[in-house]
């Protein structure tokens, strides 16, 4: 028997796909809207998310039979913003530059819907592993679409990754420069995120038609 039933496997598998947070169920568009402008950014904001959110969740779940449902949002908001103070201090310990590109975003993973969604959709009513799962799933499903946004936005509009030249030098013009092409400022701007979600939702869509809305 492998580590994981096909049941549990599928809280992994499923957000990364045909139930994905910010394609499927419309949530954490915010950042994936302001901080995808690096691929670097991406990620860190990727993995901040999976620490907070496989780590919430089976707190949460450890938790559920003890939560008085009156104060259970606020309990879950103290989770939350414990584990974001975490992230946030690592950060501006060890990657001081990026934690002042990612600023404010870093502190709005406490009001994220996708934390706060799984806390109540699931972390309340399911044990800590499967908790663990769905946390790690669909921060993946969150990271991946984050990290395919942040690849084109930085490659078109500042022909790198991860900060490094990969289209040539614009100024020296050389690689892709030489035959006369230039980078996409607008590429920068979030409504051009807007943009290429609704273009990775189109795909989604157009693949699985069971995703089409009446």
């Amino acid at each position: 028997m492998g580590l994981l039933s096909k049941k549990d496997a599928k809280l992994i598998t499923d957000p990364l796909a045909d139930n994905n947070p910010i394609t499927i169920q419309v949530l954490g568009i915010c950042s994936a809207l302001a901080i995808t402008a690096e691929l670097k950014a991406s990620l860190v904001m990727g993995i901040a998310v999976m620490f907070v959110l496989g780590i919430g969740n089976v707190v949460i779940s450890l938790m559920r039979n003890i939560i008085p449902s009156k104060i259970r949002i606020i309990v879950q908001l103290i989770v939350v913003a414990s584990l974001v103070i975490i992230v946030d201090q690592v950060l501006k310990a060890f990657a001081y530059e990026l934690s002042k590109t990612l600023s404010v975003f870093i502190g709005l993973i406490i009001t994220n819907c996708i934390i706060m969604g799984r806390f109540e959709a699931f972390a309340l009513a399911n044990k800590p592993w499967r908790s663990f799962l769905d946390g790690i799933g669909n921060s993946l499903g969150y990271a991946v679409i984050l990290m395919i946004v942040g690849f084109f936005r930085e490659l078109l509009g500042s022909g790198t990754l991860f900060g490094i030249p990969v289209l040539g030098d614009p100024i020296e013009k050389t690689g892709v420069y030489s035959i006369g092409y230039e980078n996409n400022g607008f590429m920068l701007m979030p409504p051009m995120a807007l943009i290429i979600v609704g273009l990775i939702i189109w795909v989604q869509r157009s693949r699985n038609k069971a995703l089409i809305e009446d």
